[in-house]
C-alpha cells in the first residue's frame, strides 16, 4: 500500500548509528584528502583516505600508509579527532553538547544511546554519557603526562607532549595508529617498563568498557559488582594471564622476537602481547617475526576481542565466556550454566552462539574473498589481517599497505561491519520477539 504523502518512515535507532558513522568516515575522508592534510602537499587517493578514516572511527589502526611521514599535524589531528568520536562514539558527544546547552535529552536520544553503548536499559543512560566523558578526559590526560615525561627523554618536549598525548587518545580508544614511523609502532620499546605498562594499561582500561569502569569507580560506595562486570574482569584476566603464558613458551627461544630481551623484557613483552590483540593494534615486537602458533593464537585472541559497551571490537569476552560456561555445564551434565552463583539465561546462549557463528561466517567469506584477489599471499597471513579488521584490532602482519585497490575496499568494508556488526545483531536479537500462537511438537536429532 502505498504511503500517505508527507508521511515519513521513521529512522530507527540502529539506522541513526549507521547513518551516523557514515556520515563522520565521508567527513573524515574529505579532510584527509585536502593538501593541508599531507606533508608534501599532495592529496592522497581518495581510496587511501576512505581506507584511513575508515580505520580511524572504526578504532581499529590497520593503516596503508604510514601515519607519522605522510600527514602534517592537522592530518594527524583529523585522525585523532575520528579516532576519539569513533571510540566513544558519536552519540556521546551528541549528548554532551546538548546537555550544555540545556536541551532536553528525549526519549529517542537515549534509545540511541542504549543501542550505542549496548546497554539493557535506559535507566541512568545520560548519567552513564556524563560518567564516560569524564574517565575518557581524566585516563587520556594522566597517561598522556606520563608517556609525554617518557617521550622527552627521545625527543623535543613539545613533540614529546604531542606524542605523549595522541598515543594516549589512539590507545584508550584501542586504536593501533602510532607517530614511531615506518609502521613500526613501539617496536623500539620491548624492554620499557613505562611504554609497556602504561599503553598496555590504557588498551586493558579502554576494552574493559565504560559500565566496568563505571562500577568499580563506585564500588568504594556500593560495595558490590554486577554479574557482568565479574565475568569481564574474570575472562579478561584469564585470557590475559594464559595468553601471555603459552606467548612466552612459545617464543622464549624465537631468536627474532623474545630470545634478544632480558627476563624481565620477555615477561613485559609477552604481556604487551597478550593485551593488545584484545583491540589495541600497538605492539613493541615485530608480529612477523612470531612463530606460526604465536600468530594463530593471536587470530583467536583478536576473534574473542574486547568487552561490550567499549571501543574494542570481537565477538566479546563475555559472549566467549557464555560459549565456554555452556560447553563445560554439557561436559558436567548440567542443564544450567552458572557464573558467580548466578544462572544464565538460555536466551544469552543463543545470542552468544549467533554472534560467534555470524562472525565465523563473515571471517570465512572474506578470507576466501582476499585469497582470490591478493595473489599468493599465504592463507594465515590473509586470515590474520581479515580478522585484526573484523575484531577493529590494527595488528598486521605487514600485508594492509600492500593490498590490492580491490583488497583495501574489502578490509574497508569488514573493519566498518566489524565496528557496526555485533552491534546491530544485537540489537536486532534484542528486538521484541513476534508472539508465537503455537509451537511445533518436538523433534530428535544425534549429536556429536
Amino acid at each position: 500500500m502505498a504511503r500517505k504523502p508527507g508521511k515519513h518512515q521513521k529512522v530507527n535507532p540502529p539506522q541513526v548509528l549507521l547513518l551516523g558513522f557514515l556520515s563522520i568516515i565521508l567527513i573524515g575522508t574529505a579532510l584527509l584528502r585536502l593538501p593541508l592534510a599531507t606533508v608534501d602537499g599532495q592529496p592522497i587517493s581518495w581510496i587511501d583516505a576512505l581506507f584511513t578514516a575508515t580505520s580511524a572511527v572504526c578504532v581499529t589502526g590497520l593503516v596503508v600508509v604510514d601515519t607519522g611521514s605522510t600527514f602534517s599535524t592537522f592530518g594527524q589531528i583529523v585522525i585523532l579527532t575520528l579516532i576519539q568520536i569513533g571510540g566513544i562514539g558519536f552519540m556521546t558527544f551528541a549528548t554532551f553538547f546538548a546537555f550544555l546547552l540545556g536541551r532536553r535529552i528525549s526519549l529517542k536520544d537515549r534509545l540511541v544511546l542504549q543501542q550505542a553503548l549496548n546497554q539493557n536499559s535506559i535507566e541512568g543512560i545520560v548519567r552513564l554519557v556524563l560518567q564516560i566523558l569524564i574517565f575518557t578526559v581524566v585516563i587520556e590526560l594522566v597517561a598522556g603526562a606520563i608517556l609525554a615525561a617518557r617521550f622527552a627523554i627521545d625527543m623535543p618536549l613539545g613533540q614529546a607532549i604531542y606524542y605523549g598525548i595522541f598515543h594516549s587518545i589512539a590507545n584508550f580508544n584501542n586504536a593501533g595508529f602510532d607517530l614511531m614511523g615506518d609502521f613500526n609502532s613501539f617496536t623500539r620499546y620491548p624492554e620499557d617498563p613505562i611504554i609497556s605498562l602504561v599503553i598496555g594499561s590504557l588498551i586493558f582500561i579502554g576494552g574493559i568498557g565504560f559500565l566496568v569502569m563505571s562500577e568499580l569507580y563506585e564500588y568504594r560506595h556500593t560495595r558490590r559488582l554486577s554479574l557482568h562486570t565479574k565475568v569481564v574482569l574474570a575472562t579478561t584476566s584469564i585470557l590475559t594471564l594464559v595468553g601471555m603464558g603459552i606467548i612466552l613458551l612459545i617464543e622464549w627461544n624465537n631468536p627474532r622476537s623474545l630470545q634478544p630481551l632480558s627476563v624481565m623484557g620477555k615477561f613485559l613483552a609477552s604481556l604487551f602481547q597478550s593485551i593488545t590483540p584484545r583491540s589495541g593494534g600497538a605492539t613493541t615486537l615485530n608480529v612477523a617475526d612470531f612463530q606460526q602458533a604465536t600468530i594463530f593464537l593471536t587470530i583467536v585472541l583478536m576473534f574473542i576481542g574486547a568487552s561490550p559497551g567499549s571501543a574494542g571490537g570481537g565477538i566479546k569476552v563475555t559472549t566467549f565466556a557464555t560459549l565456554i560456561g555452556a560447553v563445560w555445564s554439557q561436559i558436567k551434565g548440567r542443564e544450567d550454566v552458572v557464573f558467580f552463583r548466578q544462572r544464565i539465561s538460555p536466551v544469552f546462549i543463543y545470542k552468544s552462539l549467533t554472534v560467534t557463528l555470524s562472525g565465523l561466517f563473515f571471517l570465512i567469506v572474506v578470507s576466501t574473498i582476499l585469497s582470490l584477489t591478493e595473489g599468493d599471499v599465504p592463507f594465515i597471513v590473509i586470515l590474520f589481517e581479515t580478522t585484526s579488521a573484523f575484531a577493529t584490532v590494527g595488528l598486521s602482519l605487514g600485508l594492509t599497505p600492500d593490498l590490492s585497490p580491490v583488497g583495501r575496499v574489502i578490509i574497508a568494508v569488514t573493519m566498518f561491519i566489524g565496528r557496526i556488526g555485533p552491534l546491530t545483531i544485537a540489537i536486532a536479537l534484542a528486538q521484541r520477539r513476534q508472539k508465537e500462537y503455537y509451537r511445533y511438537p518436538k523433534g530428535k536429532i544425534l549429536i556429536g
